[in-house]
Parts: structure tokens; sequence; C-alpha cells
């Protein structure tokens, strides 16, 4: 066992480590605690998360452009009917406006 000043400086250096152990332990309690509250306050926002955001709005695009390509067929398909019926092609303003 040590004496005299030895000894103190060997045991505040203990208590220098148990001081950071500690230390390190309560920062990850305030990390935890933080994160926590966080994802409460966005939980309560009603934010949506970023994957599910990105994958409605992938099928939100592939919809327009089937309903673009629906359309386009349907105005071919309603001339074919005309062309056969003897009737005129119904008038560009009868289409429904499309949102942009």
């Amino acid at each position: 066992m040590s004496t005299g000043p030895n000894r103190i400086l060997d045991e505040f250096a203990k208590l220098m480590t148990d001081a950071a152990g500690a230390a390190q332990g309560v920062r990850r309690e305030v990390e935890t605690a933080f994160k926590g509250q966080a994802e409460r306050v966005l939980n309560s926002m009603d934010l949506v998360q970023r994957e599910e955001f990105e994958a409605a709005r992938d099928m939100a695009a592939k919809a327009r452009e089937e309903n673009t390509r629906l359309a386009a067929r349907i105005e071919v398909l309603e001339a074919k009917l005309a062309e056969l019926t003897g009737q005129a092609a119904p008038a560009a303003a009868a289409k429904p406006r499309s949102k942009k």
C-alpha cells in the first residue's frame, strides 16, 4: 500500500476516474431522455417519415403518368368511335380540365 503523497494522488486519480465514469452515465441518460422527448414531440405533430412521404410521392407520380396515358388512349378511342359511327369527334372543350 502506498503512503504519503503518492497515496493521496492515487486516491485522487481513482476519484477522478469514478467521476468520469459517472459523467458518461449521466450523459447517456440525458441523451436517452432528450431523444425520447423529441420523439414524443414529433409524434404529436403528426409528421410522416421520409420513407412514407417518398413512397406516396412515387405512387402519385405513377398515377399521374397512368392518368395521362389513359386520357390519350380514351381520346384515340373516341376519335375511332366517332369515325365508325359517322359522328363528329367530341370537342376538346368537353374534356375535363386537369389540375396542375
